[in-house]
């Protein structure tokens, strides 16, 4: 087993990762890089969105940390933003839904690097992958001084809001996309 190295376990400030005591690992395997399967940010992708975040105590759970359920609550925080933005550049209210489409989540995942913890703002940095035809995938990273705590991803079908169903992405997305798939 691999540990990020350089945090600290018990209940002092979470600074850094380290085992703790009864792990079976070795000083060289807790020395080792992150293992590739934390590397969610392989494929091509457009950082469309820095969301500015700041943590609230309540984010702790009794482990002295910010709950695992948090961080999709950061992620979804800046795709909202993203989706509000998006809205007002097609000359909506600015409301999404409002012509009767928009996206809809299908999956998220999340990997937890290191540990965050109260006091502390947190950037959330949201990315576009490729486009299919109704969807895109969408990553993200939290980081914060200088920091990445966290990577994640969610995959958004673009919706008719009526029928529920599936339609293709509109225009001007799949233009800001298209340097991805050329």
């Amino acid at each position: 087993m691999r540990w990020l190295s350089g945090v600290k376990w018990g209940n002092s400030h979470y600074n850094s990762v380290a085992p703790p005591a009864t792990s079976n690992a070795t000083r060289d395997e807790r020395q080792q890089p992150l293992p590739d399967r934390l590397t969610l940010m392989t494929t091509p992708r457009l950082l469309v969105l820095k969301s500015r975040q700041t943590l609230r105590w309540a984010d702790m759970d009794v482990l002295g940390h910010v709950n695992n359920t948090n961080y999709f609550r950061y992620m979804e925080q800046a795709r909202i933003e993203w989706v509000y933005l998006f809205a007002q550049g097609q000359a909506q209210t600015g409301r999404p839904y409002d012509g009767g489409q928009g996206p809809v989540i299908v999956n998220a995942s999340c990997d937890f690097l290191v540990p965050l913890v109260y006091p502390a703002d947190i950037e959330v940095r949201m990315y576009l992958g490729g486009p299919g035809r109704t969807s895109v995938g969408s990553f993200y990273e939290i980081h914060s001084g200088g920091i990445k705590f966290a990577q994640g991803a969610a995959k958004m079908v673009w919706i008719d809001v009526d029928s529920g169903r599936p339609v293709p992405l509109p225009e001007a997305l799949l233009a800001s996309l298209r340097a991805l798939t050329a």
